[in-house]
């Protein structure tokens, strides 16, 4: 999950961090596994924008065609757990009573437990965590924005095996 992700989510669970931008401050760590991934078809408009074309039928009736459809897959994580790791045990609490809408408000997350727990030990939980990291260090992983579009960069951590099985407990 990219820096502004993270940060979008903190602002939702903290408000009065929505006038600091650029800046993650309760959310210290995060992981994510999964069950999965389903391969979905999603229409998409190109970059340039709508362009349609005007056409006529056998019988003379006119009708427009969209010229710059594109389809794109899109795979979804099945059954994810996102763990989120707060600096304190206020903080856990404050967001565990709460729900979290990620990326385009498709994906709800709702709080399952909370546990207390020292640094080496989410250290094992399995899964995906991205380091967030300065250029020189990391990759790109795309425009942060909350800060006028900067670009984020970040390190990727992957810890055993991040696709679970449906009953297996990470913690």
């Amino acid at each position: 999950m990219t820096p502004s992700i993270i940060e979008g989510i903190e602002k939702k669970l903290f408000p009065e961090l929505l006038e600091k931008s650029g800046i993650i401050q309760k959310i210290i760590r995060h992981r994510i596994n999964y069950c999965g991934i389903d391969v979905q078809q999603e229409r998409t408009w190109s970059k340039g924008g709508f362009q349609k074309e005007k056409k006529k039928d056998s019988l003379g009736r006119e009708y427009y065609i969209a010229k710059n459809l594109g389809i794109i897959n899109r795979g979804i994580m099945l059954n994810p757990n996102l763990y989120l790791a707060f600096q304190n045990v206020q903080d856990a609490q404050r967001g565990f009573i709460q729900t979290i809408c990620l990326c385009r408000n498709e994906d709800l997350l709702f709080p399952e437990s909370i546990h207390e727990m020292p640094v080496e030990e989410f250290d094992q939980i399995e899964g995906f965590e991205l380091l967030f990291t300065s250029e020189e260090s990391g990759f790109k992983v795309g425009h942060n924005r909350f800060d006028n579009a900067s670009e984020m960069f970040g390190e990727l951590i992957v810890v055993g095996n991040p696709i679970r099985t449906e009953n297996a407990i990470n913690r």
